[in-house]
């Protein structure tokens, strides 16, 4: 009899909860019951999956018993409090939030690169920084051939970052510009429609904002070099959905941009975009709904000799959050990781 696994989704309302219930519907993920937890203001709606209607359960100390899988994209402080009662209840999670990813005991997982780390897992594995994801996916076939000295990264996020509501504010926002009226804040502390400002995370004393300092440090986690040279500048861009990052990498020695493209060509998870004639690279509109990682515009760094220029466009929701946690799960499910659950027919 195949294995099933009994899954829950906690965050199962948001943007990220509804991609991961969409990804496990599409992918095929061996499900034996599914469970959507929420906050108590979510509790009672309904979300469909596979023809049927299932209701979101408000999360409590009960939720997890019988669970062999947390997916969880809630916040930070919802995954402190709920994560580590999943998993005394026997439950592997699979966090998106920012809560342990700096935590030497949990790995930091991206499947293309360090797939490795997650058999190390203690019960808890965490989903990297959206902007690290895709960056990491870009970056790593070249590092890996030949080491990175230095990566210098600015961002272009979309709205999709802060959320649903963030989302539907920038609409809003457009619509009221359009109108001649004011536009409203809520979901950033600045208007979005037709602007652009940098990321508004609090500020360490050098002056880096804590989404810059997410990409330094998850990024030396993930690839294991724990003194790599790595400044980003990150900033918030009127785009509803999909990132976008300028990357520059200086290696020991030239790299050749015919030899980059030939290895992001094959690289897993990367689609190589480059019309030159048409001057057509990534963009948001094109890595919308997308697995991969647009990547494309790579070129010779005019400053030094062994330098390399990139661009590239991702999906923040989709391979920035649900589809790489559902990647590990599936890592967990191919390495024989979790813990199995009886067959079950789904409620």
């Amino acid at each position: 009899m195949p294995k099933s696994y009994r899954v829950a989704i906690l965050g199962a309302t948001g943007a990220v909860g509804t991609e991961l219930l969409q990804l496990l519907d599409s992918r095929q993920f061996p499900l034996g019951d599914l469970k959507l937890l929420a906050s108590a203001r979510s509790a009672g709606k309904t979300l469909e999956f596979q023809g049927s209607k299932l209701k979101v359960e408000a999360v409590t100390e009960d939720s997890f018993k019988d669970v062999d899988l947390l997916l969880a994209s809630a916040g930070g402080s919802t995954s402190k409090q709920w994560i580590p009662l999943a998993v005394s209840s026997g439950a592997v999670a699979i966090d998106n939030s920012s809560a342990f990813r700096m935590d030497p005991e949990v790995p930091l997982v991206v499947p293309e690169v360090n797939p490795e780390a997650a058999a190390t897992h203690k019960g808890i594995i965490a989903n990297p920084n959206c902007t690290t994801i895709l960056m990491a996916v870009a970056v790593w076939p070249l590092h890996k051939l030949q080491p990175i000295r230095r990566l210098i990264a600015a961002t272009y996020q979309s709205a999709s970052g802060a959320g649903a509501r963030a989302m539907e504010e920038v609409l809003t926002q457009t619509k009221a510009i359009l109108q001649g009226e004011t536009p409203k804040t809520e979901a950033f502390p600045y208007p979005l429609a037709f602007n652009l400002f940098p990321h508004n995370s609090p500020l360490n004393d050098r002056g880096y904002c804590q989404e810059e300092m997410k990409m330094v440090n998850e990024t030396r986690k993930i690839f294991g070099e724990s003194e790599l040279r790595i400044s980003a500048t990150c900033v918030r861009v009127p785009v509803l959905r999909a990132h976008s990052e300028a990357i520059n990498l200086e290696f020991n020695e030239p790299f050749s941009v015919s030899k980059a493209r030939e290895i992001l060509r094959d690289a897993p998870g990367v689609r190589l975009v480059e019309d030159w004639q048409a001057n057509y690279f990534p963009m948001p509109i094109d890595a919308t709904g997308r697995d991969e990682v647009l990547v494309g515009r790579i070129r010779q760094d005019i400053s030094q000799s062994c330098g390399l220029e990139l661009w590239l466009s991702g999906d923040q929701i989709r391979k920035g959050a649900a589809l790489n946690a559902v990647q590990i799960a599936e890592l967990l499910v191919e390495k024989d990781l979790l813990k199995p659950a009886a067959s079950l027919a789904m409620t």
